[in-house]
């Protein structure tokens, strides 16, 4: 078995994450959203509130573009987001959350509350505040966008 001390950083950082991911996941498909998964999902989290550009779906999501198409597609077929016109440049497209994944937000939301808590519970409230506060400068040199 490995010993948190063989861990590195970034496993213990996605560990938790996953947890969470999970969470939210089971939150999702125990209100009869069962039709998402976590790939989607990784997508669906970056898309903006005014629609994303494809492109730009796949950038943050770290995935090819074929990919991130497929992910929409699937996406879009179920009902979760749907493809707009941009209104910044007629011959793109804008993907954006639909009234179905608009109305699981806010599951996905109470999820994300109820482990912040237990996380909280366990670390107490100044430890999640100084694992909120270390995170969020971690941010400013890792994630490139903000």
């Amino acid at each position: 078995m490995v010993t948190d001390d063989q861990l590195n950083t970034g496993l213990l950082l996605y560990i938790p994450y996953r947890w969470l991911e999970n969470r939210v996941i089971t939150a999702l498909r125990e209100a009869g959203y069962d039709d998402i998964t976590t790939a989607q999902m990784k997508i669906m989290q970056r898309v903006g509130p005014d629609g994303t550009r494809l492109t730009d779906l796949a950038e943050q999501a770290q995935v090819t573009k074929q990919t991130a198409g497929f992910l929409v597609d699937q996406l879009e077929k179920a009902g979760w987001v749907e493809r707009v016109p941009d209104p910044t440049d007629k011959r793109a497209r804008l993907v954006r959350i639909s009234g179905r994944g608009k109305a699981a937000i806010p599951i996905a939301a109470a999820a994300v509350a109820e482990v912040e808590a237990e996380w909280a519970a366990h670390l107490g409230k100044r430890h999640m505040a100084q694992l909120r506060q270390i995170l969020t400068r971690l941010r400013e040199v890792t994630d490139p966008y903000p």
